[in-house]
């Protein structure tokens, strides 16, 4: 699979970049379970269905795909002040650790994939990242696979030139 990701630099308090895949999914047959097999095959798993929060939040402890399957949202990534952006059916986003998002408005039928690189488990913060998270969110390990397009994908280029 391949695709050219967005890349958005948030803010000089976010680390690495927000990736954002259009229109890479495939959403024939059990587009739900296609997606789960298509992060865990390039190695995030520890997987989730559902939508997405409907306050601030970011997680400390790991990096983020987000896995549009159904439906539509907007969402703001950054807190306060961040990238709104919608994102629909087929579309993948890859949220570093310690980048705040929320669900402005989505669809009924809104369905996400979600996923988290290598085994890891996420924390779930509010408000503005503190001194021990932002440590944290520094020693969050760059992932071994793009979650999209595997080794040698757009994300670990995009986040090696970053670090």
């Amino acid at each position: 699979m391949s695709g050219k990701p967005e890349i958005h630099q948030l803010s000089n308090r976010a680390l690495l970049p927000l990736l954002v895949y259009r229109g890479v999914l495939a959403l024939d047959g059990d587009a739900a379970s296609a997606c789960e097999n298509l992060f865990e095959k390039h190695g995030w798993g520890n997987g989730w269905r559902n939508g997405i929060f409907g306050y601030d939040h970011f997680h400390a402890t790991a990096h983020e795909v987000l896995g549009i399957v159904r439906g539509r949202v907007r969402v703001r990534f950054g807190g306060d002040g961040g990238l709104e952006a919608e994102v629909s059916a087929g579309d993948v986003v890859v949220i570093p650790a310690g980048v705040a998002h929320r669900n402005l408005g989505a669809s009924r039928d809104l369905l996400v994939i979600g996923a988290y690189p290598g085994g890891t488990h996420p924390d779930r913060n509010t408000g503005t990242p503190d001194a021990r998270a932002i440590d944290t969110v520094m020693r969050v390990p760059q992932p071994a696979q793009d979650p999209v397009c595997g080794a040698g994908g757009p994300l670990l280029d995009a986040w090696s030139a970053a670090r």
